[in-house]
């Protein structure tokens, strides 16, 4: 049975359904057909054929109730199913020749012929329950790709090519960064002491800016009495993301999903009056959303993560310079991971939405306005905005081309009207003020996943778990190097000794293979002379360094965020043959 088959970023799939069958003869169950790679050859075999036949592709409008006979008599379900969640008419069908038809909104070439054979390939074949309900049937869905000629096909092969070398999962699990341990369950990042490491290193640096731009950190508790997460409106419209509550002597708590209603809570805490405003509260708040097995994906797609959350509490007036700020904090912040490729788009109020046309117009002129005044270039999406408020979105480029959503800024008329929100103004009424929710990084796990696919697990100098690994030649130097990693540790360097069990080729391999983009060499004429034979994992030999005079470059490159890249003493002998 077919269910359905919607485009998607770099090409489509379509979803199968192939059920339990009883043998006639035998009256024996059986089981479900599993479609494999090679169904996936005589698949597109199939689909070449009909290409060269160069069928019509036909439109055709009708009514609901001839649509559904239509599904009816050819005994497909699913469609039933689909054909009731769509809420406009007249029902399009499109179909080729005579051969098939399917419900679809179009548009579509005029005939099959227009396709291109060689620019069309079918990738893999993969487990969907039906709707994304894993008390739903399962189905078996094949994913394609299509292309206008074959030349972008063979660029997209490459690029899938590119991205699973850089796959996240992988590079994890190579440098013992994290894991996702499945006897604690789906979903659930356990961050490993090297990744621990990057982690801290990240949220030191957040926590730096944020302070420096006026933001005061806050922290606040996982879970909360279900109550205020009705007064939030989480419950009502968002219960199927949550977690199943818990009773605690005979009250019902929620974990919690999003960081919003407690900054709520403290900002009502007190009497506020209008010179207090703006307030900027930043969180590292760890939340928990119920997300189904099916969807889980590494670090991209799990069920508790941290949000790098703040929220602004401002006057109407105030909004345009602080939506300025935050977008010049995000390209700061951004721009030191190495991302400075940005797509932007403005969502404007939806059909369903709270507010008035005031407070809509007001805000989407603040949003346009700070980009303007930054001269950033954006599109528009009109009508996609939350039905909160509107709302800038951002997506990253990464190094071989792919967009991420990362950051957002979203207007919110409706937290402040739920929580009764209120400050004194000059005249001495009572007013709402703005709230702007605003992410950066969006999630650390997912910004985590995305950083290390981008740099290929080439973190830079000043992330990389270890900094500088030092070589001993023999064990009578080994002292000598663990005081110089004592003294580097204790300027906030990253420094460690190999054990030195292993021949020294061997030891610059397995630092190489780690990631690590410093070496030192120690022989005992270094010990002697106070010396480090340096080494760079990108730029080979560096030469010769007093240890302090290194670890001062280390520092400074920590420090500045910048490769270590200074060239030392260089020994005669090499001189000569330069």
């Amino acid at each position: 049975q077919t269910t359905i088959g919607p485009w998607i970023d770099n090409g489509f799939y379509y979803d199968f359904y192939f059920p339990e069958t009883t043998d006639e003869e035998t009256g024996e169950v059986v089981p479900s057909r599993k479609l494999s790679d090679q169904d996936l050859k005589k698949v597109k075999k199939a689909m070449d054929k009909i290409i060269s036949k160069n069928y019509p592709i036909t439109r055709e409008e009708v009514s609901r109730e001839e649509a559904k006979r239509r599904i009816e008599e050819i005994g497909e379900p699913f469609k039933l199913e689909i054909l009731d969640s769509i809420k406009t008419e007249p029902i399009t069908i499109y179909g080729i020749g005579e051969e098939w038809w399917d419900l679809c909104a179009g548009p579509h070439v005029e005939s099959t012929g227009q396709l291109p054979k060689k620019a069309i390939a079918l990738q893999s074949v993969a487990g969907a329950y039906w709707r994304g309900d894993e008390k739903r049937e399962m189905l078996q869905r094949i994913y394609a790709t299509a292309w206008k000629d074959p030349k972008q096909l063979k660029a997209y092969k490459k690029r899938m090519e590119e991205a699973k070398k850089r796959d996240h999962r992988v590079l994890g699990k190579k440098l013992d960064l994290f894991s996702i341990q499945e006897d604690a369950g789906g979903g659930l990042v356990f961050w490993h002491p090297k990744g621990s490491t990057v982690r801290r290193k990240i949220e030191d640096f957040w926590k730096e800016e944020h302070i420096e731009k006026g933001y005061d950190i806050v922290y606040t508790p996982h879970i909360a009495n279900l109550d205020l997460w009705k007064t939030s409106g989480h419950f009502d419209f968002y219960a199927e993301g949550m977690f199943d509550q818990m009773d605690v002597e005979n009250e019902v708590y929620q974990i919690k999903p999003m960081n919003c209603p407690f900054h709520c809570l403290m900002y009502k805490d007190s009497i506020r009056s209008y010179r207090d405003l703006p307030f900027r509260w930043g969180e590292l708040g760890t939340v928990y959303r119920y997300e189904r097995s099916g969807t889980l994906h590494g670090l991209m797609r799990v069920r508790g993560f941290t949000q790098d959350d703040a929220h602004i509490f401002c006057l109407p007036e105030q909004l345009q310079s602080e939506i300025v700020d935050v977008l010049e904090l995000t390209k700061t912040i951004l721009t030191r991971f190495g991302f400075n490729k940005y797509e932007l788009m403005v969502s404007t109020r939806p059909e369903k939405s709270v507010g008035s046309d005031q407070i809509w117009d007001d805000a989407t002129a603040a949003l346009v306005g700070a980009l303007d005044e930054l001269g950033w270039e954006y599109g528009t999406d009109e009508g996609g905005g939350a039905f909160y408020g509107p709302k800038i979105d951002l997506k990253i480029k990464d190094a071989i081309g792919r967009t991420w959503q990362c950051s957002t800024v979203q207007c919110d008329f409706n937290l402040p009207e739920r929580f009764d929100l209120e400050y004194v103004s000059a005249e001495g009424t009572k007013e709402r003020p703005i709230m702007v929710h605003r992410a950066i990084f969006g999630s650390l796990e997912r910004f985590f996943g995305i950083l290390i696919e981008n740099c290929a697990g080439e973190l830079p100098f000043w992330l990389t778990p270890t900094q500088m690994k030092l070589l001993p030649v023999t064990d009578s130097v080994q002292d000598y190097c663990k005081e110089v990693a004592a003294k580097a540790n204790k300027m906030g360097l990253r420094v460690e000794v190999d054990r030195g069990n292993e021949r020294l080729a061997k030891q610059i391999r397995n630092a190489e293979q780690g990631r690590i983009p410093v070496m030192a060499v120690v022989g005992v004429k270094e010990m002697e002379q106070g010396t480090l034979a340096v080494r760079s994992r990108k730029e080979g030999d560096l030469g010769s360094f007093d240890v302090d005079d290194l670890l001062a470059e280390l520092k400074r490159c920590d420090d500045v965020a910048e490769e270590m890249t200074k060239m030392g003493e260089v020994p005669k002998k090499e001189e000569e043959e330069n």
